[in-house]
């Protein structure tokens, strides 16, 4: 008698070993090479809050404005191609209810345009395709990817530097949790402004080329631990102009402890922290562990099956067949 494998057992082994290799591939080559930046980046985000600005027609700093932050990052894909690398196009908007409706963002409060260049893998700032300003720090508008409990260094692009922002634990954003971030800035000079004598306590001057002040009383941030994408920020801006060489606030241009994502923008940023996380788990975790598993079994049945085999007769002849005698 001698054994022979079943076509049947073959194949559950054969796919049983092609998944136990495709689960290590999965998790250690497949789903990192998932986790890029994307460089069709096409997304908009609304800040509310309430606060104080400077009103330029009355010439005065007037409280309880209703302000309305618009930030809408673009990715150029062409430069990205070229680079290697995720560019992405920022414009942000600072508005009153007075301007708006807006029909061009450049007749808004404040208008800001600039170029972040990144790393597709690790977020960190690349300097290149004609980046402006020159940005630092481990994160601008998103966070790496595999978010780590410990602080990171923020840019904060008002202030034109980095800001350290602490872990904080945990946070339910409708209903999705992930890291809280926060941080504050101190005054910091940040530029100048050449503005009339008499906003800056200088009446005898026609002009004084200002100082321009900054601070922030508090940043809050949200993040996704998988994708580091951003699902809730708060922000307390505060701009001031101050005469040369003093030490005190003259006029207040900005100041509120409170603008942070709308409603809208907060759902929008958690659906797609929700579906892109959830990609990377399945990828990373749920595929490998389920191939694991599968492969296992499968291999582990055909195994079986082929170390048994079928009893096959050595001879074609059956028990049944009659051996007729010969005569010589």
């Amino acid at each position: 008698m001698r054994r022979t494998a079943s076509p049947l057992s073959l194949i559950l082994l054969g796919l049983g070993t092609f998944l136990l290799v495709l689960a290590p591939l999965l998790a250690w080559y497949v789903e990192p090479r998932a986790a890029v930046n994307p460089i069709d980046i096409d997304t908009t985000a609304v800040y509310h809050g309430t606060g104080s600005v400077f009103d330029t027609e009355r010439v005065e700093t007037v409280p309880d404005q209703r302000i309305t932050v618009t930030q809408r990052v673009r990715g150029n894909v062409a430069d990205s191609e070229r680079s290697g690398n995720a560019v992405w196009d920022v414009t942000t908007t600072v508005d009153t209810d007075k301007s708006l409706p807006a029909a061009d963002p450049h007749d808004a409060l404040e208008f800001i345009p600039h170029r972040w260049v990144m790393d597709r893998k690790t977020t960190k700032p690349v300097h290149c395709c004609r980046e402006t300003p020159y940005i630092e720090g481990e994160a601008y508008l998103k966070f790496p990817f595999d978010v780590q409990k410990r602080s990171y260094r923020w840019w904060d692009n008002s202030l034109g530097s980095t800001v350290t922002l602490s872990y904080q634990g945990t946070k339910k954003v409708q209903g999705y949790t992930g890291y809280r971030f926060t941080g504050t800035v101190p005054p910091s000079k940040v530029g100048t402004r050449l503005v009339p004598g008499s906003i800056v306590d200088q009446p005898n001057r026609p002009q004084v080329l200002a100082e321009e002040w900054y601070s922030n009383h508090g940043v809050e941030l949200v993040v996704d631990q998988a994708t580091g994408r951003v699902i809730f920020a708060q922000t307390g801006p505060r701009r001031t102009l101050r005469a040369p060489g003093t030490k005190k606030d003259a006029v207040v241009l900005l100041d509120s402890r409170n603008i942070a994502f709308t409603t809208a923008t907060q759902k929008e940023a958690v659906r797609q922290a929700d579906r892109d996380s959830g990609q990377l788990r399945a990828v990373g975790e749920t595929l490998p562990i389920g191939a694991a598993v599968a492969g296992f079994v499968l291999a582990a049945v055909g195994g079986v099956l082929v170390v048994r085999g079928r009893n096959r007769p050595e001879s074609e002849e059956t028990p049944d067949t009659p051996r007729v005698p010969v005569t010589i």
